[in-house]
């Protein structure tokens, strides 16, 4: 089994997604309650408005503070979509 890397560890769990610029509260939690989850050394998935996505995942640093880069494919409204992100 490989190992965790230490990084992944500080950003393990679920995290609420509570505000995004492009969309309001209300389209955040439409089907789901929005959120973002890390398992594991690269895994997770992101859900809001009617996206659901698997996350493919890396961790590391940027400007000196712990991050998560990562890739995500899944659907919205039952269309593949795919695209990426970093906190």
């Amino acid at each position: 089994m490989a190992k965790v890397p230490g990084f992944a560890k500080a950003f393990a769990g679920r995290w609420r997604i509570v505000e995004m610029d492009v969309w309001d509260n209300e389209y955040l939690d439409l089907l789901e309650e929005a959120h973002l989850t890390f398992q594991g050394k690269s895994d997770g998935e992101i859900a809001f408005g009617a996206l659901k996505s698997f996350l493919d995942v890396r961790y590391g640093t940027r400007d000196g503070s712990a991050c998560a880069e990562f890739s995500w494919e899944g659907h919205d409204e039952n269309d593949p979509s795919c695209g990426r992100g970093w906190l």
